[in-house]
């Protein structure tokens, strides 16, 4: 953005927001609730548009390099946002600002690292926290009550702003072909990447593909495999439209900042969705596409994993408020130790999975002692300055999980020995020796063991591998009350709150709750 250009009393909004990031207000201790109250004058001025508002609200809440095309801030409809190249890019880039500043904590898909790992038997949680989204997400104690960091609103937010950009872009004709064309394919990735969470985190839901409000708010649920239909008919569309290269924010040159999606990302989720609905063959054959492309995706060393555009990253966020990832600052305990605003730390259960010379033992894990007691925490994300420039993004989708689906789906087909080879490329770069296995069982147990240790504080996995093998109850009997709660296997899935079900009186509860 540049302030200079902007209409005068957006800049007013601007300069107290970016106060508020150095003090909290009485305004709210959120960054949202912050810029929501100094918005309203502006929205009131300008007659915007309640969908256009929202995605001005995101755009105004990144205010980075991610875009540097001035959002339309004129009596501006949806309609009239997809007349030119600038304020379509603006608008959909202002999507990836809301992936991007999401808390952990609070709902948002960004959180998936923190809350999914709380739920699985990743993550320890502080002794004397007392968030009770924390406690209630560790103890695996959720109910339609208590469900205050919601996993399903945040999503259907995030939905109907695609729908809405889908609906925009496919009836704009003043758009240049190939923006319109990558547009379309970067909110249908989003909106495939938004339903995968939704089908593993609740099962059944409703499926919305428009904004019509009368229509949407009282849908029923819809079976899962419906629902994953739709993420693969959505993801086959994405990669047909999505550049091969990565692009700048005005789409219209070739950049090394990964940080929009392309075909590639593309190619990535739909391998991991045909891994979760069993399609081996189609797994095998998307994750392959990807992994021979050597020229744009290679394995690096583990110190350079997580670094801004790394050669393994298919796709990563690129942070907004301050010049680090939230994985950083929520994960990396301050010599202080742990305390409210770093209430995790890793679980013994995932220690033990780590052998003495695991080269991410030593890299992606540190230690402190408080108290004569040894806590542990994840380092993937390293810098917690401030200060530019950015030097780490979140990962969302890497090369190594390629291997490892490649991997698992050729073992189911009996391809052990091209399975083994591909679980040793990711095992043999932080191990000395290869690892040996007996037969197919024991090989796809091996495999899970890596995504285990590989995958560890990223989006979720290991909660919804524990899910998809069907572990989850044997794992979660023997975890569940070490937490100091009781485990109900119909507590894999996760309840929808009753403001949710309040709203929409077709909506049926998951059983348990």
């Amino acid at each position: 953005m540049k302030p200079s250009n902007i209409y005068p009393r957006l800049q007013i909004c601007l300069e107290r927001i970016f106060y508020y990031y150095r003090k909290p207000t009485q305004y709210g201790n959120s960054r949202d609730e912050h810029i929501k109250y100094f918005l309203f004058p502006i929205k009131k001025k300008l007659r915007i548009s309640p969908i256009f508002s929202s995605i001005l609200l995101l755009s105004i809440s990144s205010c980075t390099k991610l875009i540097d095309i001035d959002p339309p801030l004129t009596n501006t409809t949806v309609e009239n946002a997809f007349k030119t190249d600038a304020t379509a890019v603006a608008v959909v880039t202002s999507i990836y600002t809301k992936l991007s500043a999401g808390t952990f904590g609070s709902g948002e898909l960004r959180s998936t690292s923190a809350l999914l790992g709380l739920s699985a038997d990743e993550l320890k949680l502080y002794e004397n926290a007392s968030n009770q989204t924390y406690i209630d997400y560790y103890q695996n104690s959720l109910n339609s009550s208590s469900v205050t960091a919601d996993f399903w609103s945040n999503c259907y937010q995030m939905i109907y702003l695609t729908n809405s950009a889908i609906e925009g872009l496919s009836t704009s004709n003043s758009l240049s072909g190939s923006v319109k064309q990558q547009l379309l394919g970067e909110v249908k990735f989003v909106r495939a990447f938004c339903y995968f969470y939704l089908v593993n985190l609740y099962g059944d839901l409703p499926l919305v593909l428009s904004t019509d409000f009368s229509r949407n708010s009282n849908l029923p649920r819809t079976p899962k495999t419906e629902i994953w239909k739709q993420i693969i008919d959505d993801l086959i569309q994405a990669k047909d439209l999505l550049s091969r290269d990565y692009l700048d924010a005005s789409l219209l040159n070739i950049s090394n900042e990964r940080i929009r999606p392309t075909k590639w990302a593309a190619i990535a989720l739909l391998a991991r969705a045909y891994l979760y609905t069993k399609e081996w063959t189609n797994a095998e054959i998307q994750s392959s596409e990807l992994i021979e492309n050597s020229g744009l995706f290679q394995l690096v060393e583990l110190q350079n994993v997580f670094l801004a555009n790394s050669m393994e990253a298919v796709w990563q966020l690129q942070p907004v408020y301050i010049n680090s990832t939230e994985e950083a600052r929520f994960f990396k305990i301050p010599e202080t130790g742990p305390g409210p605003d770093w209430p995790v730390s890793l679980s013994i259960h995932l220690l033990k999975q780590f052998t003495s010379t695991d080269g991410r033992r030593n890299q992606w894990i540190d230690s402190l002692i408080i108290d004569n007691v040894t806590i542990y925490y994840p380092t993937k994300y390293k810098s917690v300055a401030t200060a530019e420039p950015t030097i780490e993004y979140t990962m969302v989708l890497r090369l190594s999980e390629q291997l490892l689906i490649r991997a698992e789906a050729r073992a189911q087909l009996d391809k052990l020995d091209d399975a083994a080879s591909d679980l040793n490329r990711i095992h043999l770069r932080s191990n000395p020796e290869p690892i040996q296995v007996e037969n197919k069982q024991d090989l796809i147990d091996k495999i899970l063991k890596e995504r285990q240790i590989e995958l560890f504080t990223e989006w979720g996995h290991r909660w919804l591998d524990l899910k998809r093998s069907g572990t989850i109850d044997q794992v979660m009997q023997k975890i569940t009350p070490e937490k100091g709660g009781i485990w109900n296997s119909n507590w894999q899935w996760y309840p929808i709150s009753a403001t949710e079900l309040s709203r929409n009186t077709k909506l049926v509860q998951n059983q348990g709750y």
